[in-house]
């Protein structure tokens, strides 16, 4: 099926930096808010919660703003698949937290830039990787596992059901970065790469809040234990902050930015999970962190650094 011919997208600005950071920051303590949170709302009726808020935030912003998000723009199909990925992604991650650990999750979810960017270079015109780019996502990778290798160790140091509780955990992660790389890899290569960002966004939050919640409910986890207010905190922030408004600014980056060049800014975002546990769960902090966060910093440097004319 073919698409129609696409604008050029840059590679990133200061100011997509310097707001692919922020984005980072918000995202990497969503782990700690999830968490959070998995004590007093079941996982999955968690999440369809979340999508359901933000679905309807979204709603109220595109409504506010004249932007059409019901218009048959050929955009359904598309949209509907992105909507079963992006739920997908979230039973993975909101199940997986269940089963190890926020960092662990952090670290296989993120590989996600990576599936993005492979993906990309085979299905999208205009976003194939350069050698020294791929370069630079080895390198970051690296620096991702050696900031957690010490983690894993431990994880997986117990019993043989504690060892295939932690696997299991850590293939959902993988399995979530996978989907959230297909998300993006749809978003880009149909028609969606022409609608406002609200759109895109509201197709993955309602159809994600329609299958979550259903799915809760076929699991019996539509029920709400005692809340207290920072759980009630914890998912006005995973709805209103992350869903709604970095979201929202994260598809319209893509509307205008490289998106593989965007998506490898993802690998800061455990750094600023495992930052968030130093300071507010008392983890520890290691001379090893701080080697492999200047791994991850200089592979977004290659990554980013200055396009090479075409043809030299």
């Amino acid at each position: 099926m073919s698409t129609p011919a696409q604008p050029a997208r840059r590679a990133p600005d200061s100011f997509a930096i310097l707001t692919m950071i922020a984005l980072c920051a918000i995202w990497g303590f969503q782990q700690v808010a999830i968490k959070s949170t998995n004590a007093f709302l079941p996982p999955v009726f968690q999440a369809g919660l979340r999508s359901a808020i933000a679905a309807l935030l979204v709603w109220g912003w595109a409504r506010s703003r004249g932007t059409p998000l019901f218009r048959d723009d050929g955009t359904l199909g598309a949209g509907l698949l992105a909507g079963v990925l992006f739920a997908s992604e979230f039973v993975c991650i909101f199940l997986g937290l269940t089963l190890t650990s926020a960092s662990r999750m952090a670290v296989f979810l993120y590989t996600a830039p990576c599936f993005t960017a492979l993906g990309l270079h085979w299905f999208v015109e205009g976003e194939r990787m350069r050698r020294i780019q791929w370069a630079g996502i080895v390198v970051a990778f690296a620096g991702m596992a050696l900031a957690f290798s010490d983690g894993f160790t431990r994880a997986h140091a117990g019993s043989a059901s504690s060892t295939l509780a932690g696997v299991t955990g850590d293939a959902l992660g993988v399995l979530g970065g996978a989907t959230w790389a297909a998300t993006t890899i749809v978003v880009r290569a149909s028609r969606l790469a022409h609608s406002s960002a609200s759109k895109t966004l509201f197709y993955q939050l309602a159809v994600s809040a329609v299958l979550l919640l259903a799915l809760a409910a076929g699991l019996g986890q539509v029920k709400v234990a005692t809340l207290t207010p920072l759980a009630l905190v914890s998912l006005g922030y995973q709805a209103v902050v992350v869903a709604f408004v970095s979201y929202l600014i994260w598809f319209w980056l893509l509307t205008r930015y490289v998106a593989s060049r965007l998506s490898v800014f993802s690998f800061l975002t455990p750094l600023f999970g495992v930052t968030f546990g130093v300071l507010l769960l008392g983890e520890s902090f290691s001379t090893r962190f701080l080697l492999a966060a200047v791994l991850v910093l200089a592979g977004i440097a290659l990554v980013n650094g200055p396009a090479r004319p075409r043809g030299a």
